[in-house]
């Protein structure tokens, strides 16, 4: 099983990911991992409208294009 470190986390959200591990009765690091696998492995958005669009029909020839870009970081600061 691998391990990340995440640094330049807000106190705030510490906090709140404290409370909610204390809510759901278990550590802030199984929160913190259960939060985690949930957000990976989450449907992206567009493809499970497209299929929900595609079960009621016409949009079968609809193209989908390839995505190629890269994923951008966001500075809040």
């Amino acid at each position: 099983m691998s391990s990340i470190v995440v640094r330049g986390l807000d106190d705030a959200v510490k906090q709140q990911l404290a409370t909610q591990a204390r809510e759901h009765g278990r550590s802030m690091e199984a929160e913190v991992r259960d939060i985690l696998t949930k957000a990976a492995r989450r449907p992206h958005v567009g493809l499970a409208l497209l299929a929900a669009a595609q079960e009621v029909g016409g949009v079968q020839e609809l193209p989908v294009p390839a995505r190629d870009d890269l994923a951008r970081s966001v500075d809040f600061e």
